[in-house]
């Protein structure tokens, strides 16, 4: 049976109402009862951030996982951002440093895709750069948290796809700097999730959560929680069984054409407002019917 605690703080990453500004978020996400933010870069502008960590500072929302501009050491076919990783280093560097006075609880980063690189080449070039990025993680204060990507298009965004591999890409790195970004859409269909979860809890720095639409339309047409296939109960179930206490994170891409494909029903064209309230409740709804499964107390055990 999962803990008995009380709710969990929960968050909305600022991709999920992603034409509103971060002042617009900010009061929205405080005025709907959501515990915290996560800061996206791109919603900051070219700074100086004064006024958004002063709006912040009042708002009293807690900072969860940070996205920057640049959000992967090698780059992304689908994202604009520059073609050579030590320019897309240099970038994640100084993102760090400028998301850390946001206090988030983890700074998000993609190993990006090999492309044409030989893998082993594309490895080494993650590995490297990672290396660079917890770095100055380290000396900001904060935690680096690599997000595998989901195995279905993961051609066009990473070299890792489950949490195994993830762990084994952060002990190759080498700092204790670095954890995993758990994001159910990424992870609900790996066969042995439910097993990988405890086996590497240690490493979660951060979490998001959404659902898989059935059939999707593409990496950008998530759903609210509790709206897909993805079992969320277990999933929930399972991190609140290993201790997992931070932030739940609401992270919804919906393509209303802002990335190239106008899907109906886009979330994104919902008032931030509604997003928010119709968010908040499906997580918790979800978070009401957690469990852990027979077979996941079993695997736990081997582990």
């Amino acid at each position: 049976m999962p803990r008995a605690t009380q709710q969990p703080p929960f968050s909305i990453s600022q991709v999920s109402t992603l034409a509103a500004s971060f002042a617009d978020d900010v009061r929205a996400y405080a005025a709907a009862g959501v515990d915290g933010i996560g800061v996206w870069e791109l919603k900051l502008g070219d700074g100086p951030d004064d006024e958004e960590l002063e709006q912040l500072a009042a708002s009293g929302l807690g900072s969860s996982s940070a996205v920057p501009i640049v959000p992967s050491i090698l780059p992304l076919p689908l994202l604009p951002g520059p073609e050579a990783p030590e320019e897309r280093i240099e970038s994640l560097c100084a993102s760090v440093h400028r998301l850390a006075a946001f206090e988030p609880a983890a700074i998000i980063c993609l190993t990006g895709p090999p492309g044409e690189r030989d893998p082993d080449e594309a490895r080494g070039t993650v590995v490297d750069g990672l290396r660079a990025v917890a770095r100055e993680a380290e000396s900001a204060g904060v935690r680096l948290a690599v997000e595998p990507f989901q195995r279905e298009g993961i051609e066009d965004w990473s070299i890792i796809d489950t949490l195994s591999e993830a762990a084994q890409l952060i002990e190759e790195v080498g700092n204790g700097a670095v954890g995993i970004q758990f994001d159910v859409w990424h992870h609900w269909n790996t066969p042995d999730v439910l097993e990988e979860i405890p086996r590497h809890a240690h490493l979660i720095a951060g979490v998001h959560v959404d659902d898989w639409r059935e059939p999707t339309r593409g990496w950008a047409d998530r759903v609210l929680p509790g709206e897909g296939s993805a079992d969320l109960p277990a999933l929930l179930g399972v991190l609140d069984d290993v201790g997992w206490d931070g932030f739940y994170d609401l992270e919804i891409f919906s393509d209303n054409g802002a990335f190239g494909t106008s899907y109906s029903g886009s979330l994104w064209d919902l008032d931030p407002a509604e997003l928010v309230r119709r968010g908040r409740e499906a997580f918790y709804r979800c978070w009401s019917e957690r469990r852990v499964t027979a077979d996941a107390v079993g695997r736990r055990g081997e582990t």
